[in-house]
């Protein structure tokens, strides 16, 4: 009997041949790294082409003294001292950041207002699509569009004014009104994105904080303080940052309203400074110089922006 139940015991903790053998026979996990890399290879050689390379040779201009008609002479850190004593630089600089208030103020404001009354009223797509049609245009055209619109002598808002005995204005010539002039016609043309965004980050928030919130008789302005805006804080801060990050690349409106004329002061932004110094002045170096400095800044901005919004953690979770 002790010998029987001994082999019992032997067989119970052997598995049987046929699962070991089932076992053996059981494939890899499959390793598709390779056919990862393979997809990959497209958009990284396209990234290193397109992205790489240029800021490689961007960061050895930025160090020479080239003008595109000799070969460039290297001079270390003498632009970089020199754009810190600029002060064009730093006022083309300023006037980046003037508009940068003005457009991302104003959108946001419009893009949330517009963005809470469609969750919160109306969900047609009609209104998206109409929303979105001045993001769709291009921003030369734009640009051109409101200098007819607002023309001093043929523009149809100046007619109005003089029909309500207000007289014209110079929107793109006065320096007291073509910076903010700019930022508006931007903040019409980008408002519909950014509603957009907005729109598709409260379409994340469980509606029954909504519910839970009328329940404990909150209106609708109380909601949209205490549920929306803090569950939306993830989405704001990737719309702060996008917009940040355009605002500062403005160049086309600036270049459509100074008519090949030369940009005055007034609206002289740091990009135009830029495309200045490198194909007016032919400062190839100099111009590199100040593209990376600016890269700089949106980098620490960004950052800072990221940090204090704490984009990397959402409520919503």
């Amino acid at each position: 009997m002790r010998t029987m139940r001994t082999e019992e015991r032997s067989q119970l903790a052997e598995p049987p041949n046929d699962a070991g053998a089932a076992r053996r026979r059981r494939p890899r996990p499959r390793d598709d790294r390779r056919a990862a890399w393979l997809f990959l290879i497209p958009a990284l050689a396209g990234f290193v082409i397109f992205y790489g390379y240029p800021t490689v040779r961007g960061i050895w201009y930025s160090l020479t003294d080239y003008n595109l008609l000799s070969d460039p002479t290297f001079v270390g850190g003498d632009n970089y001292a020199q754009i810190v004593r600029d002060p064009q630089f730093w006022h083309s600089l300023g006037v980046t950041g003037y508009y940068v208030v003005i457009n991302i103020g104003s959108q946001l404001l419009l893009g949330l207002l517009l963005a809470a009354l469609m969750h919160r009223l109306t969900r047609s797509v009609a209104l998206r699509a109409m929303l979105l049609l001045p993001w769709l245009v291009p921003n030369v055209t734009v640009g051109l569009l409101w200098i007819w619109l607002l023309d001093a002598d043929l523009g149809f808002v100046n007619h109005l004014l003089k029909a309500l005995g207000l007289g014209t204005v110079g929107f793109f010539v006065s320096p007291d009104w073509a910076m903010p002039t700019i930022g508006l016609v931007n903040t019409w043309a980008y408002t519909g994105y950014t509603a957009l965004l907005l729109y598709a980050g409260m379409l994340q928030i469980p509606p029954h904080l909504y519910e839970s919130a009328a329940l404990d008789g909150a209106g609708e302005l109380r909601m949209f303080r205490s549920v929306t805006l803090p569950m939306l804080r993830p989405v704001l801060a990737l719309v702060l940052v996008v917009s940040l990050i355009g605002s500062f690349q403005i160049f086309d409106t600036v270049a459509v309203a100074a008519g090949g004329r030369g940009a005055s002061s007034a609206i002289r932004v740091i990009y135009y400074f830029i495309y200045q110094q490198a194909f007016q002045y032919f400062h190839m170096g100099y111009a590199s110089a100040a593209a990376l400095l600016l890269a700089l800044i949106l980098g620490v901005l960004t950052v800072v922006q990221l940090r204090l919004l704490r984009a990397s953690r959402s409520d919503l979770a």
